[in-house]
């Protein structure tokens, strides 16, 4: 039950207070602002194409000319003193219409092995990374990317044997 109050770079709502608000943000009004997705994603995408963030991990659209920002690409260096050490790791990232209410969804193109990627499709286990597992609307690809190449850092993943480099999923 929600009534439009404005549209801004934001959209300001008034929602239910028994609703979460642990991925909305309340303004000293009391109104509740969700972002929605579309801008979301240009904020993400703006935030990757000038550099900012974690230089170890990328992500862009596979489309330039996608107007509903649906298909990504993303890039992880693998981590110093590890198995993936000076290995690039190529992902797909398909943004669900729920998304930012729900993570994307992220699988590996480039083969790898680790605990928390389905050795069969190279999809990673929601329930296995920290970033999806504990999922709110505030986060994005880039603690997802960031929280995989943690995750390669891990004792269970580091000394983990790995595929011959440049094979794929």
């Amino acid at each position: 039950r929600s009534s439009i109050r404005s549209i801004r770079p934001l959209l300001a709502v008034s929602i239910d207070r028994s609703a979460s608000n642990q991925d909305m943000q309340t303004l000293p009004s009391g109104e509740v602002v969700i972002t929605p997705r579309n801008f979301k994603l240009l904020e993400e995408l703006e935030h990757s194409e000038k550099g900012q963030g974690d230089m170890s991990i990328s992500y862009g659209l596979v489309d330039s000319s996608d107007i509903f920002m649906g298909e990504w690409n993303g890039t992880i260096l693998g981590p110093h003193r590890t198995q993936h050490e000076m290995r690039f790791y190529e992902l797909r990232i398909s943004i669900p219409e729920s998304y930012p209410a729900v993570p994307p969804k992220v699988r590996f193109v480039s083969k790898i092995n680790m605990s928390c990627v389905d050795s069969n499709t190279g999809e990673i286990v929601y329930s296995k990374v920290p970033a999806t597992r504990n999922w709110n609307r505030n986060m994005g690809m880039e603690q997802v990317l960031i929280s995989l190449r943690a995750e390669m850092a891990s004792p269970d993943n580091r000394k983990m044997r790995q595929p011959e480099e440049g094979t794929t999923f």
